[in-house]
């Protein structure tokens, strides 16, 4: 487990969880599984380490093991 340090926005304890994360690369939306992610307690702030975002980057870049696609509804709000 990665010691994160308190949370920056609010002070609360980070603690290191398995979480998934809507993750962006290149235009693409990819919903990662099983990320260690550090997650404060008060406030939801979730922090990555430099090293769990070159590996989210390898697998998106990739298109590591995907193991399953789902089609996502895109909705405009806009007047």
């Amino acid at each position: 487990m990665i010691p994160y340090g308190d949370c920056i926005h609010c002070g609360g304890e980070v603690l290191e969880k398995l979480d998934r994360l809507d993750y962006r690369y290149q235009d693409q939306l990819f919903i990662m599984e099983n990320v260690p992610v550090g997650i404060c307690n008060q406030c939801g702030e979730k922090f990555l380490t430099n090293q769990t975002v070159k590996k989210l980057d390898h697998a998106a870049c990739t298109s590591g093991k995907v193991i399953k696609t789902i089609s996502v509804p895109v909705i405009s709000i806009a007047a």
